[in-house]
Protein backbone atom coordinates (compact mmCIF):
# COMPACT_ATOMS: atom_id res chain seq x y z
CA UNK A 1 0.00 0.00 0.00
CA UNK A 2 1.71 3.31 -0.62
CA UNK A 3 1.88 6.17 1.05
CA UNK A 4 -0.94 8.15 -0.71
CA UNK A 5 -3.03 5.87 0.38
CA UNK A 6 -2.60 5.05 3.61
CA UNK A 7 -2.95 8.63 4.71
CA UNK A 8 -6.25 9.20 2.61
CA UNK A 9 -8.52 6.10 4.09
CA UNK A 10 -10.51 7.36 7.23
CA UNK A 11 -11.73 4.06 7.98
CA UNK A 12 -9.47 1.37 9.49
CA UNK A 13 -6.87 0.06 7.08
CA UNK A 14 -7.11 -3.40 4.73
CA UNK A 15 -3.68 -3.86 5.75
CA UNK A 16 -2.54 -5.29 9.58
CA UNK A 17 0.21 -2.88 10.37
CA UNK A 18 0.93 0.40 8.45
CA UNK A 19 4.20 2.60 9.85
CA UNK A 20 3.41 4.45 12.63
CA UNK A 21 6.02 6.71 11.62
CA UNK A 22 3.71 7.65 8.34
CA UNK A 23 0.93 8.32 10.05
CA UNK A 24 -0.20 12.02 11.43
CA UNK A 25 -1.01 11.57 15.14
CA UNK A 26 -4.83 12.79 13.49
CA UNK A 27 -5.31 9.94 10.92
CA UNK A 28 -7.39 8.19 12.67
CA UNK A 29 -7.32 4.26 13.66
CA UNK A 30 -4.01 2.85 12.16
CA UNK A 31 -4.34 -0.94 12.69
CA UNK A 32 -6.23 -4.07 13.56
CA UNK A 33 -5.71 -6.32 16.02
CA UNK A 34 -2.56 -8.81 15.01
CA UNK A 35 -3.29 -12.42 14.18
CA UNK A 36 -0.87 -15.12 13.29
CA UNK A 37 -3.30 -16.28 10.46
CA UNK A 38 -3.48 -13.01 8.82
CA UNK A 39 -0.01 -12.28 8.58
CA UNK A 40 0.62 -15.88 7.77
CA UNK A 41 -1.48 -15.08 4.55
CA UNK A 42 0.60 -12.41 4.00
CA UNK A 43 3.95 -14.27 3.99
CA UNK A 44 2.67 -17.44 2.60
CA UNK A 45 1.26 -15.24 -0.43
CA UNK A 46 4.87 -13.51 -0.48
CA UNK A 47 5.88 -17.52 -0.42
CA UNK A 48 3.65 -18.45 -3.98
CA UNK A 49 4.65 -15.52 -5.69
CA UNK A 50 8.39 -16.44 -5.64
CA UNK A 51 7.44 -20.09 -6.53
CA UNK A 52 5.61 -18.65 -9.09
CA UNK A 53 8.92 -16.87 -10.28
CA UNK A 54 7.22 -13.40 -9.63
CA UNK A 55 10.43 -12.81 -7.34
CA UNK A 56 14.31 -13.45 -8.61
CA UNK A 57 15.38 -17.49 -7.91
CA UNK A 58 17.77 -16.30 -5.47
CA UNK A 59 14.78 -14.28 -3.51
CA UNK A 60 12.79 -17.33 -3.93
CA UNK A 61 13.79 -18.62 -0.30
CA UNK A 62 12.83 -16.51 1.21
CA UNK A 63 9.23 -16.66 1.86
CA UNK A 64 7.18 -18.91 4.19
CA UNK A 65 8.45 -22.22 2.72
CA UNK A 66 8.90 -24.35 6.14
CA UNK A 67 5.22 -23.06 6.89
CA UNK A 68 3.59 -24.29 4.61
CA UNK A 69 5.19 -27.75 5.18
CA UNK A 70 2.87 -29.68 7.46
CA UNK A 71 4.61 -32.64 9.94
CA UNK A 72 4.45 -36.15 8.63
CA UNK A 73 2.00 -37.31 11.76
CA UNK A 74 -0.48 -35.04 10.08
CA UNK A 75 -2.98 -37.29 7.94
CA UNK A 76 -6.53 -36.18 7.66
CA UNK A 77 -9.95 -36.88 5.84
CA UNK A 78 -11.44 -33.88 4.52
CA UNK A 79 -15.09 -33.85 5.47
CA UNK A 80 -18.28 -31.06 4.86
CA UNK A 81 -20.99 -30.46 6.86
CA UNK A 82 -24.36 -28.97 5.93
CA UNK A 83 -24.62 -26.21 8.15
CA UNK A 84 -27.47 -23.64 8.59
CA UNK A 85 -26.71 -20.58 7.81
CA UNK A 86 -28.65 -18.39 10.83
CA UNK A 87 -29.63 -20.50 13.96
CA UNK A 88 -31.38 -18.06 15.92
CA UNK A 89 -33.97 -17.08 13.54
CA UNK A 90 -37.25 -18.89 12.40
CA UNK A 91 -37.54 -16.49 9.55
CA UNK A 92 -37.81 -18.20 5.94
CA UNK A 93 -34.20 -17.21 4.93
CA UNK A 94 -32.30 -18.38 8.13
CA UNK A 95 -32.96 -21.90 6.56
CA UNK A 96 -30.47 -21.39 4.23
CA UNK A 97 -27.39 -23.57 4.09
CA UNK A 98 -23.81 -23.87 3.38
CA UNK A 99 -20.85 -26.53 3.13
CA UNK A 100 -18.79 -26.27 6.62
CA UNK A 101 -15.46 -27.95 5.97
CA UNK A 102 -13.47 -30.43 8.99
CA UNK A 103 -10.85 -32.52 8.86
CA UNK A 104 -10.69 -35.90 10.42
CA UNK A 105 -8.48 -38.46 11.32
CA UNK A 106 -9.79 -41.63 13.17
CA UNK A 107 -6.17 -43.25 13.67
CA UNK A 108 -6.31 -43.52 17.21
CA UNK A 109 -9.86 -43.74 17.89
CA UNK A 110 -11.08 -46.46 20.51
CA UNK A 111 -14.78 -46.39 19.65
CA UNK A 112 -18.32 -44.99 20.51
CA UNK A 113 -17.14 -43.70 24.50
CA UNK A 114 -13.41 -42.49 23.52
CA UNK A 115 -12.90 -38.90 23.37
CA UNK A 116 -12.83 -36.86 20.68
CA UNK A 117 -10.56 -33.94 20.74
CA UNK A 118 -12.14 -30.91 18.48
CA UNK A 119 -10.07 -27.75 17.61
CA UNK A 120 -12.39 -24.37 17.25
CA UNK A 121 -11.31 -23.08 13.98
CA UNK A 122 -10.60 -19.83 14.11
CA UNK A 123 -9.10 -17.23 11.62
CA UNK A 124 -8.22 -19.23 8.75
CA UNK A 125 -7.90 -21.91 6.56
CA UNK A 126 -8.57 -24.90 9.22
CA UNK A 127 -5.40 -26.70 7.61
CA UNK A 128 -3.36 -24.17 8.90
CA UNK A 129 -4.39 -24.52 12.42
CA UNK A 130 -4.70 -28.53 12.12
CA UNK A 131 -0.77 -28.27 10.60
CA UNK A 132 0.10 -26.59 14.17
CA UNK A 133 -1.68 -27.90 17.04
CA UNK A 134 0.80 -30.85 17.38
CA UNK A 135 -0.47 -31.03 21.38
CA UNK A 136 -3.72 -32.75 20.00
CA UNK A 137 -1.36 -35.48 17.30
CA UNK A 138 0.88 -36.16 20.43
CA UNK A 139 -2.09 -36.82 22.89
CA UNK A 140 -4.16 -38.14 20.69
CA UNK A 141 -2.45 -41.97 20.78
CA UNK A 142 -2.83 -41.75 24.12
CA UNK A 143 -6.22 -40.84 24.80
CA UNK A 144 -7.59 -42.99 22.14
CA UNK A 145 -9.12 -39.52 20.46
CA UNK A 146 -10.55 -39.33 17.36
CA UNK A 147 -9.51 -35.96 16.08
CA UNK A 148 -11.50 -33.31 14.49
CA UNK A 149 -10.67 -30.05 13.18
CA UNK A 150 -13.23 -27.79 12.31
CA UNK A 151 -13.44 -24.48 10.36
CA UNK A 152 -14.77 -21.08 10.73
CA UNK A 153 -17.28 -20.04 8.87
CA UNK A 154 -16.46 -17.13 6.27
CA UNK A 155 -12.98 -18.16 6.41
CA UNK A 156 -10.73 -21.08 3.68
CA UNK A 157 -14.03 -23.23 1.78
CA UNK A 158 -16.32 -22.39 4.49
CA UNK A 159 -18.23 -19.72 2.87
CA UNK A 160 -22.09 -19.23 2.95
CA UNK A 161 -24.04 -18.13 -0.58
CA UNK A 162 -22.95 -20.63 -2.79
CA UNK A 163 -19.39 -20.96 -1.33
CA UNK A 164 -17.70 -17.96 -3.26
CA UNK A 165 -15.93 -15.86 -0.90
CA UNK A 166 -17.60 -12.91 -3.63
CA UNK A 167 -20.90 -13.71 -2.30
CA UNK A 168 -20.01 -14.11 1.34
CA UNK A 169 -18.30 -10.44 1.52
CA UNK A 170 -20.94 -8.69 -0.69
CA UNK A 171 -22.26 -6.67 1.61
CA UNK A 172 -23.51 -5.84 5.72
CA UNK A 173 -26.44 -8.46 4.78
CA UNK A 174 -24.16 -11.17 3.73
CA UNK A 175 -21.43 -10.31 6.49
CA UNK A 176 -24.14 -10.48 9.06
CA UNK A 177 -23.72 -13.96 9.48
CA UNK A 178 -20.37 -13.76 10.40
CA UNK A 179 -21.00 -13.98 14.40
CA UNK A 180 -19.27 -15.54 17.35
CA UNK A 181 -22.52 -16.90 18.68
CA UNK A 182 -23.21 -18.14 15.16
CA UNK A 183 -19.50 -19.91 14.84
CA UNK A 184 -20.29 -21.34 18.01
CA UNK A 185 -23.90 -22.90 17.51
CA UNK A 186 -22.24 -24.50 13.86
CA UNK A 187 -19.95 -26.48 16.21
CA UNK A 188 -22.11 -27.43 18.61
CA UNK A 189 -24.74 -28.69 15.76
CA UNK A 190 -21.76 -30.37 13.89
CA UNK A 191 -20.71 -32.27 16.75
CA UNK A 192 -24.04 -33.36 18.02
CA UNK A 193 -24.77 -34.63 14.10
CA UNK A 194 -20.95 -35.93 14.16
CA UNK A 195 -21.57 -38.14 17.76
CA UNK A 196 -24.82 -39.32 15.82
CA UNK A 197 -23.58 -40.41 12.52
CA UNK A 198 -20.86 -42.48 15.02
CA UNK A 199 -22.93 -44.14 17.12
CA UNK A 200 -21.34 -42.49 20.08
CA UNK A 201 -23.72 -40.24 22.07
CA UNK A 202 -21.45 -40.53 25.39
CA UNK A 203 -18.28 -39.88 23.70
CA UNK A 204 -16.57 -37.15 25.56
CA UNK A 205 -15.69 -33.94 23.86
CA UNK A 206 -12.44 -31.69 24.52
CA UNK A 207 -12.04 -28.56 22.98
CA UNK A 208 -8.58 -26.60 21.78
CA UNK A 209 -8.42 -23.62 20.40
CA UNK A 210 -5.11 -20.95 20.39
CA UNK A 211 -5.89 -16.87 20.30
CA UNK A 212 -9.04 -16.30 18.85
CA UNK A 213 -9.77 -20.24 18.39
CA UNK A 214 -8.99 -20.61 22.24
CA UNK A 215 -11.14 -17.72 23.11
CA UNK A 216 -14.00 -19.40 21.09
CA UNK A 217 -13.19 -22.55 23.04
CA UNK A 218 -13.45 -21.46 26.31
CA UNK A 219 -17.15 -18.87 25.09
CA UNK A 220 -18.62 -22.21 23.98
CA UNK A 221 -17.46 -24.43 27.35
CA UNK A 222 -19.23 -21.82 28.98
CA UNK A 223 -22.07 -21.73 26.37
CA UNK A 224 -22.39 -25.60 25.84
CA UNK A 225 -21.55 -27.35 28.28
CA UNK A 226 -23.66 -30.37 27.81
CA UNK A 227 -21.69 -30.62 24.34
CA UNK A 228 -18.11 -29.92 25.33
CA UNK A 229 -16.78 -31.10 28.84
CA UNK A 230 -13.79 -29.17 28.63
CA UNK A 231 -11.81 -27.04 26.96
CA UNK A 232 -8.08 -26.06 26.88
CA UNK A 233 -7.98 -22.35 25.52
CA UNK A 234 -4.34 -21.10 24.67
CA UNK A 235 -3.37 -17.66 24.37
CA UNK A 236 -7.03 -16.96 24.99
CA UNK A 237 -7.40 -12.85 25.47
CA UNK A 238 -10.58 -12.93 26.86
CA UNK A 239 -10.29 -9.31 28.63
CA UNK A 240 -8.94 -7.88 25.74
CA UNK A 241 -12.21 -6.01 25.51
CA UNK A 242 -12.90 -2.14 26.52
CA UNK A 243 -13.00 -1.92 30.51
CA UNK A 244 -11.43 -4.89 31.16
CA UNK A 245 -7.89 -4.05 29.81
CA UNK A 246 -5.43 -1.23 29.66
CA UNK A 247 -5.88 0.00 25.64
CA UNK A 248 -1.69 0.48 25.93
CA UNK A 249 -0.66 -3.13 27.88
CA UNK A 250 -0.62 -4.86 24.16
CA UNK A 251 2.61 -3.04 22.73
CA UNK A 252 3.63 -1.92 26.32
CA UNK A 253 4.60 -5.93 26.49
CA UNK A 254 5.81 -5.80 23.21
CA UNK A 255 8.00 -2.91 23.93
CA UNK A 256 8.99 -4.98 27.34
CA UNK A 257 10.05 -8.04 25.55
CA UNK A 258 12.72 -5.81 22.97
CA UNK A 259 13.82 -3.74 26.22
CA UNK A 260 14.48 -6.39 28.39
CA UNK A 261 16.93 -8.13 25.75
CA UNK A 262 18.66 -4.93 25.33
CA UNK A 263 18.23 -1.32 26.11
CA UNK A 264 20.45 -0.43 23.07
CA UNK A 265 18.21 -2.59 20.55
CA UNK A 266 15.22 -0.94 22.18
CA UNK A 267 16.28 2.45 21.72
CA UNK A 268 17.08 2.27 18.27
CA UNK A 269 14.21 0.45 17.32
CA UNK A 270 12.39 3.66 18.85
CA UNK A 271 14.51 5.97 16.80
CA UNK A 272 14.59 4.18 13.23
CA UNK A 273 10.70 5.46 13.15
CA UNK A 274 11.76 9.15 12.80
CA UNK A 275 14.75 8.20 10.79
CA UNK A 276 12.62 6.15 8.25
CA UNK A 277 10.16 8.85 8.00
CA UNK A 278 12.66 11.47 7.33
CA UNK A 279 14.56 9.54 4.76
CA UNK A 280 11.31 8.85 3.12
CA UNK A 281 10.42 12.92 2.96
CA UNK A 282 13.24 13.52 0.63
CA UNK A 283 14.43 12.36 -3.06
CA UNK A 284 17.93 11.80 -0.48
CA UNK A 285 17.06 10.24 1.52
CA UNK A 286 15.19 7.26 -0.02
CA UNK A 287 17.68 6.74 -2.29
CA UNK A 288 20.19 6.28 0.39
CA UNK A 289 17.53 3.84 1.62
CA UNK A 290 17.15 2.20 -1.48
CA UNK A 291 21.19 1.61 -0.93
CA UNK A 292 20.59 0.30 2.45
CA UNK A 293 17.42 -1.92 1.66
CA UNK A 294 17.31 -3.99 -1.46
CA UNK A 295 13.87 -4.52 -2.35
CA UNK A 296 12.65 -6.72 -4.53
CA UNK A 297 11.12 -5.85 -8.01
CA UNK A 298 7.28 -4.54 -7.55
CA UNK A 299 8.20 -3.33 -3.67
CA UNK A 300 9.52 0.15 -2.88
CA UNK A 301 11.43 1.65 0.28
CA UNK A 302 7.96 2.66 1.22
CA UNK A 303 7.57 -0.33 2.04
CA UNK A 304 10.12 -0.63 5.06
CA UNK A 305 8.59 0.58 7.76
CA UNK A 306 5.32 -1.46 7.58
CA UNK A 307 7.86 -4.46 7.16
CA UNK A 308 9.78 -3.27 10.18
CA UNK A 309 7.06 -2.86 12.10
CA UNK A 310 5.53 -6.24 11.27
CA UNK A 311 8.58 -8.25 12.38
CA UNK A 312 8.80 -6.49 15.24
CA UNK A 313 5.07 -7.36 16.47
CA UNK A 314 5.02 -10.84 15.07
CA UNK A 315 8.67 -11.74 16.50
CA UNK A 316 7.29 -10.66 20.16
CA UNK A 317 3.84 -12.84 19.68
CA UNK A 318 6.25 -15.82 18.11
CA UNK A 319 9.55 -15.68 20.32
CA UNK A 320 9.67 -19.31 20.94
CA UNK A 321 12.05 -21.32 22.44
CA UNK A 322 12.85 -23.14 19.45
CA UNK A 323 13.27 -22.75 15.83
CA UNK A 324 9.91 -22.24 14.31
CA UNK A 325 8.31 -22.30 10.92
CA UNK A 326 4.73 -21.41 11.52
CA UNK A 327 4.55 -17.85 9.61
CA UNK A 328 8.04 -17.68 8.25
CA UNK A 329 11.77 -19.60 9.23
CA UNK A 330 13.08 -18.10 12.66
CA UNK A 331 15.22 -18.72 14.74
CA UNK A 332 14.80 -19.63 18.93
CA UNK A 333 13.45 -16.44 20.96
CA UNK A 334 13.83 -14.29 17.44
CA UNK A 335 13.48 -11.54 19.99
CA UNK A 336 16.76 -11.88 21.09
CA UNK A 337 17.85 -12.52 17.98
CA UNK A 338 17.02 -9.29 16.00
CA UNK A 339 18.38 -7.18 19.23
CA UNK A 340 21.78 -9.16 19.02
CA UNK A 341 21.93 -8.13 15.47
CA UNK A 342 20.97 -4.69 16.08
CA UNK A 343 23.87 -4.22 19.33
CA UNK A 344 26.29 -5.83 16.79
CA UNK A 345 25.29 -4.44 13.59
CA UNK A 346 26.13 -0.72 12.28
CA UNK A 347 27.38 1.04 9.59
CA UNK A 348 30.75 0.16 9.83
CA UNK A 349 32.06 -2.95 8.60
CA UNK A 350 31.88 -5.76 11.64
CA UNK A 351 29.57 -2.70 13.57
CA UNK A 352 30.49 -0.08 15.67
CA UNK A 353 29.17 2.57 13.19
CA UNK A 354 28.77 6.01 14.64
CA UNK A 355 25.25 7.22 16.16
CA UNK A 356 24.10 8.85 12.96
CA UNK A 357 21.21 7.79 10.79
CA UNK A 358 23.02 5.43 8.48
CA UNK A 359 24.00 3.64 11.54
CA UNK A 360 20.42 3.34 12.76
CA UNK A 361 19.10 2.08 9.38
CA UNK A 362 21.96 -0.78 8.82
CA UNK A 363 21.30 -1.85 12.18
CA UNK A 364 17.38 -2.00 11.75
CA UNK A 365 18.32 -3.79 8.43
CA UNK A 366 20.13 -6.50 10.12
CA UNK A 367 16.87 -6.92 12.41
CA UNK A 368 14.96 -7.66 9.55
CA UNK A 369 17.32 -9.90 7.88
CA UNK A 370 16.50 -12.15 11.18
CA UNK A 371 12.85 -12.10 10.77
CA UNK A 372 12.31 -12.29 6.95
CA UNK A 373 15.66 -14.11 6.10
CA UNK A 374 16.73 -16.29 8.85
CA UNK A 375 17.93 -18.78 5.97
CA UNK A 376 19.75 -16.48 3.99
CA UNK A 377 18.55 -17.65 1.00
CA UNK A 378 16.51 -14.23 -0.11
CA UNK A 379 17.90 -11.65 -1.76
CA UNK A 380 15.61 -9.00 -1.47
CA UNK A 381 13.24 -7.64 0.54
CA UNK A 382 9.16 -8.27 -0.43
CA UNK A 383 6.86 -5.56 0.40
CA UNK A 384 3.27 -6.78 2.45
CA UNK A 385 -0.31 -7.46 0.32
CA UNK A 386 -2.98 -5.62 0.41
CA UNK A 387 -5.33 -7.68 -1.20
CA UNK A 388 -6.71 -10.98 0.47
CA UNK A 389 -6.09 -14.08 -1.61
CA UNK A 390 -6.55 -16.77 1.29
CA UNK A 391 -9.99 -15.17 2.44
CA UNK A 392 -8.53 -14.29 5.64
CA UNK A 393 -8.51 -10.15 6.17
CA UNK A 394 -12.00 -9.78 4.82
CA UNK A 395 -13.64 -12.14 7.54
CA UNK A 396 -11.05 -11.11 10.63
CA UNK A 397 -11.76 -7.26 9.84
CA UNK A 398 -15.74 -7.56 9.43
CA UNK A 399 -15.50 -9.32 12.99
CA UNK A 400 -12.58 -6.86 14.33
CA UNK A 401 -15.17 -3.70 14.01
CA UNK A 402 -18.47 -5.43 14.55
CA UNK A 403 -17.91 -7.34 18.26
CA UNK A 404 -14.37 -8.55 18.52
CA UNK A 405 -13.31 -5.29 19.12
CA UNK A 406 -10.27 -5.66 20.65
CA UNK A 407 -8.29 -3.18 22.59
CA UNK A 408 -4.59 -2.95 20.41
CA UNK A 409 -4.64 1.00 19.55
CA UNK A 410 -3.27 2.98 22.58
CA UNK A 411 0.85 3.19 22.03
CA UNK A 412 2.44 5.18 25.29
CA UNK A 413 5.37 7.39 24.85
CA UNK A 414 7.83 4.70 25.35
CA UNK A 415 6.34 2.51 23.05
CA UNK A 416 8.85 0.68 21.09
CA UNK A 417 6.69 1.86 17.67
CA UNK A 418 6.28 5.56 17.43
CA UNK A 419 5.06 8.05 17.58
CA UNK A 420 2.76 7.11 21.02
CA UNK A 421 -0.78 6.90 19.60
CA UNK A 422 -3.24 8.11 21.92
CA UNK A 423 -6.35 5.70 22.48
CA UNK A 424 -9.83 7.24 21.74
CA UNK A 425 -12.54 5.02 21.51
CA UNK A 426 -14.98 6.94 20.03
CA UNK A 427 -12.13 7.27 17.07
CA UNK A 428 -12.32 3.21 17.18
CA UNK A 429 -15.60 3.13 16.80
CA UNK A 430 -16.73 5.92 14.21
CA UNK A 431 -13.41 3.97 12.55
CA UNK A 432 -15.37 0.95 12.26
CA UNK A 433 -19.09 2.56 11.91
CA UNK A 434 -17.65 4.48 8.47
CA UNK A 435 -15.69 0.54 7.27
CA UNK A 436 -18.46 -1.66 8.21
CA UNK A 437 -21.94 0.36 7.72
CA UNK A 438 -23.26 -1.28 10.85
CA UNK A 439 -22.65 0.13 14.28
CA UNK A 440 -20.22 -2.17 16.75
CA UNK A 441 -21.12 -3.65 19.71
CA UNK A 442 -18.21 -3.63 21.81
CA UNK A 443 -19.60 -4.58 24.96
CA UNK A 444 -21.83 -7.38 23.66
CA UNK A 445 -19.38 -10.30 23.96
CA UNK A 446 -18.96 -9.05 27.61
CA UNK A 447 -22.85 -9.15 28.10
CA UNK A 448 -22.91 -12.57 26.53
CA UNK A 449 -20.07 -14.30 27.86
CA UNK A 450 -19.48 -12.06 31.42
CA UNK A 451 -15.77 -10.58 31.49
CA UNK A 452 -16.44 -8.01 34.20
CA UNK A 453 -15.13 -9.49 37.47
CA UNK A 454 -14.59 -12.33 35.46
CA UNK A 455 -13.46 -14.51 38.66
CA UNK A 456 -16.74 -14.79 39.85
CA UNK A 457 -18.52 -15.05 36.65
CA UNK A 458 -16.12 -18.45 35.76
CA UNK A 459 -16.20 -19.72 39.56
CA UNK A 460 -20.02 -19.85 39.09
CA UNK A 461 -20.54 -20.49 35.88
CA UNK A 462 -17.87 -22.42 34.26
CA UNK A 463 -15.38 -25.42 35.00
CA UNK A 464 -12.95 -27.82 33.09
CA UNK A 465 -11.15 -24.89 31.37
CA UNK A 466 -7.25 -24.71 31.22
CA UNK A 467 -6.39 -21.34 30.49
CA UNK A 468 -2.60 -21.44 29.20
CA UNK A 469 -0.71 -18.02 28.84
CA UNK A 470 2.99 -16.92 27.76
CA UNK A 471 4.36 -13.83 29.29
CA UNK A 472 6.48 -13.23 26.24
CA UNK A 473 2.98 -12.73 24.24
CA UNK A 474 1.71 -9.53 24.31
CA UNK A 475 -1.91 -10.77 23.99
CA UNK A 476 -1.25 -12.54 27.76
CA UNK A 477 -2.01 -8.92 28.71
CA UNK A 478 -5.84 -10.00 27.78
CA UNK A 479 -5.80 -13.50 29.75
CA UNK A 480 -7.02 -15.17 32.70
CA UNK A 481 -3.70 -15.31 34.72
CA UNK A 482 -5.00 -16.61 37.77
CA UNK A 483 -6.23 -20.17 39.19
CA UNK A 484 -10.28 -19.52 39.50
CA UNK A 485 -11.20 -22.96 40.98
CA UNK A 486 -9.62 -26.90 41.02
CA UNK A 487 -10.94 -27.04 37.40
CA UNK A 488 -10.81 -23.36 35.81
CA UNK A 489 -6.91 -23.46 35.80
CA UNK A 490 -4.48 -20.89 34.62
CA UNK A 491 -0.61 -21.69 33.43
CA UNK A 492 1.33 -19.00 33.38
CA UNK A 493 4.48 -19.23 32.17
CA UNK A 494 7.14 -16.43 32.16
CA UNK A 495 9.14 -17.19 29.42
CA UNK A 496 6.44 -18.37 26.99
CA UNK A 497 4.90 -16.82 23.78
CA UNK A 498 1.59 -16.97 21.79
CA UNK A 499 0.33 -20.96 21.96
CA UNK A 500 3.86 -22.01 22.09
CA UNK A 501 2.16 -24.99 24.47
CA UNK A 502 0.10 -25.83 21.15
CA UNK A 503 2.79 -26.32 18.67
CA UNK A 504 4.40 -29.80 17.95
CA UNK A 505 7.17 -30.76 21.03
CA UNK A 506 11.29 -31.16 19.80
CA UNK A 507 13.68 -32.68 21.57
CA UNK A 508 14.73 -29.01 21.75
CA UNK A 509 12.21 -27.71 24.03
CA UNK A 510 12.79 -26.09 27.61
CA UNK A 511 12.03 -28.05 30.82
CA UNK A 512 9.05 -25.59 31.68
CA UNK A 513 7.53 -26.19 28.01
CA UNK A 514 7.44 -29.92 28.54
CA UNK A 515 6.21 -29.36 32.08
CA UNK A 516 3.29 -27.05 30.65
CA UNK A 517 2.23 -29.83 28.27
CA UNK A 518 2.99 -32.73 31.01
CA UNK A 519 0.29 -30.58 33.06
CA UNK A 520 -2.06 -29.99 30.43
CA UNK A 521 -2.52 -33.70 29.72
CA UNK A 522 -2.83 -34.93 33.49
CA UNK A 523 -5.67 -32.22 33.79
CA UNK A 524 -7.56 -34.04 30.79
CA UNK A 525 -6.97 -37.12 32.15
CA UNK A 526 -8.49 -36.15 35.35
CA UNK A 527 -11.40 -34.37 33.53
CA UNK A 528 -11.98 -37.32 31.57
CA UNK A 529 -11.63 -39.90 34.53
CA UNK A 530 -14.11 -38.07 36.65
CA UNK A 531 -16.71 -37.95 33.01
CA UNK A 532 -16.45 -41.52 32.67
CA UNK A 533 -16.98 -42.19 36.47
CA UNK A 534 -19.70 -39.52 36.52
CA UNK A 535 -21.52 -41.43 33.58
CA UNK A 536 -20.69 -44.87 34.86
CA UNK A 537 -18.81 -45.82 31.78
CA UNK A 538 -15.63 -47.98 31.78
CA UNK A 539 -12.64 -45.96 31.43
Amino acid sequence: MDMERAIAVTAFLLVLLLASSQQPADAGVRRRPPTLARHYASLLRRHQQQQRGEASAAAAGGGAAAAVVPSPAVQYETRYYTQRLDHFNAAPGSAATFQQRYLVNGTFWRGATAPIFLYAGNEGDVELFTNNTGLMWEAAPRFGALLVFVEHRYYGESMPFGGARAAAFRDADAKGYLTVTQALADYAALVLSLKANLSAPAAPVVLFGGSYGGMLAAWMRLKYPHIVMGAVASSAPILSFYGLVDPYAFYDRMTHDFKNESQHCYHVLRKSWHVLDAALATSEGSARLKRTFKMCNGSGVVDIPSLLESAVVYAAMTDYPTPSGFLTPLPAYPVREMCRAIDRSGSGSGGGGTDDDDDTLYRVRAAMEVYYNHTGAAACFRGEEDDDPYGMYDGWDWQACTEMVLMTYGLSNDSVLQPPWTFNLTDVLDSCRNDTGVPPRPFWLETQFGGFDIENVLRKSASNIIFFNGLRDPWSTGGVLKSISDSIIALVEPKGSHHVDLRFSSDEDPDWLKQVRAKETRIIARWLKQYYSDEGIAA
